[in-house]
């Protein structure tokens, strides 16, 4: 951790990991603990904490925690320590270790937006990623005093997420650079009257995990939010608010024309009552709306994007995914229905999932299965929700070459 007011939020970074069952050492520069002191850090890893290489002379710190780090998180990063990595610079343990590392150095930056955007922390984040660092794109929110923009800190469970998606593999190589990316996240909610809806147990986090690898890679990347559980935004995205299906189709069919790949990850409800009534509907009041509800289907927001493209308004190079959340039955495997649905929108690719009580919605883990439209199934194995869209963003990857 390098010196920055953020530094307060890798208390909690640091017991993230910890409760995870990672081995924690924390290394920061001196400025870094006018914040936070040496001692707080100790009693949250378990670890003596220094800021120098003069301490415990006879174990070369830098040289040790560097060769047997798994990962490197500067959280926050500086615009002062970037620029020190970008020298080579070795004055305090925490850049000589970064020296020695060999393992995935992931940079969290945390500064005032105009820091952020100053052509030479910018110069010096592109040289860091030419080098194989992993720099994060800063959140958008509100900074140390009344201002607002790109500088702020992600929420440390964001940050230890991405960790371990790293370390599972996932690619954060930042060659989405200019492609536009539109994600369809959370379940919609059609109302039936002011205090109830229809709905589903989608949390939206698939398609947030979707939005962060994305952007994190280098996109532009805009979400399309139903019901999301309060997630915080993915760094570097921008979030466009709904509620019902109507409403996001109304979204989707205005910014489609614009991207250059569109993952369709809402749970989105077939179905929506065929009027709201306008107040709270009473039960024990012989109200036949409460006992026999008429639904209509809702629009079809995947097969009328498709259609659209074939229409050519949209382009025809966008690269289409959809989602696919199904059971099967006595008859039929979730994967058949999976193959089916694919066949039916026409979409170039197909994440599938076998869903059901306590399983991929509102769960931290997914796994299921690729399918694309020559008919090749590709198995996506149990993994965290970042894991799976990293995979599911190489897939594409796969399509567009």
């Amino acid at each position: 951790m390098s010196g920055g007011i953020a530094a307060y939020k890798a208390c909690h970074l640091v017991r993230d990991l910890k409760e995870a069952g990672d081995d924690v050492r924390v290394v920061p520069t001196p400025s870094a603990l006018n914040f936070v002191g040496a001692a707080t850090f100790e009693a949250l890893s378990g670890h003596p904490v220094s800021t120098t290489v003069f301490d415990a002379v006879d174990e070369v710190q830098h040289v040790r925690v560097g060769q047997e780090a798994d990962a490197v998180v500067i959280a926050p990063a500086t615009a002062d320590v970037m620029a020190r990595l970008v020298a080579g610079r070795a004055d305090d343990l925490l850049t000589a270790t970064v020296l020695v590392a060999q393992c995935p150095v992931i940079v969290v930056p945390a500064m005032h937006t105009e820091m952020w955007w100053n052509p030479a922390t910018q110069a010096n984040v592109r040289t860091l990623r030419e080098r194989g660092v992993i720099v994060l794109e800063p959140a958008h929110g509100r900074l140390t005093g009344r201002d607002t923009g790109p500088g702020r800190l992600p929420e440390p469970d964001q940050i230890a997420e991405l960790t371990r998606a790293v370390l599972d593999g996932a690619d954060l190589t930042p060659d989405w650079a200019g492609r536009r990316v539109l994600i369809t996240a959370g379940g919609t909610q059609e109302n039936l009257d002011p205090v109830r809806f229809l709905g589903n147990r989608s949390s939206g986090r698939q398609g947030f995990a979707l939005a962060e690898i994305a952007a994190h890679r280098g996109a532009q990347v805009t979400i399309v939010a139903g019901a999301t559980d309060d997630l915080p935004t993915p760094s570097g995205a921008t979030v466009e608010k709904v509620t019902s299906a109507r409403e996001m189709a109304e979204v989707v069919g205005r910014l489609a024309p614009e991207m250059d790949v569109i993952i369709m990850a809402a749970a989105v409800a077939d179905f929506r009552p065929v009027s709201q009534a306008d107040a709270k509907m009473k039960k024990g009041h012989d109200d036949a709306a409460l006992q026999l509800l008429e639904l209509v289907e809702n629009p079809d927001i995947l097969a009328t994007t498709v259609q659209q493209r074939r229409e050519g308004l949209v382009p025809a190079e966008t690269t289409i995914v959809g989602f696919a959340a199904e059971t099967g039955d006595g008859q039929t495997s979730a994967l058949e229905y999976a193959q089916a649905k694919l066949t039916r929108k026409g979409c170039d690719l197909l994440m599938a999932n076998e869903v059901g009580e306590g399983r991929v919605f509102g769960q931290t883990r997914n796994s299921g299965w690729l399918l694309t439209a020559d008919g090749a199934v590709t198995e996506v194995p149990d993994g965290s929700k970042h894991v799976v869209a990293a995979a599911i963003l190489s897939a594409v990857d796969d399509l567009r070459n």
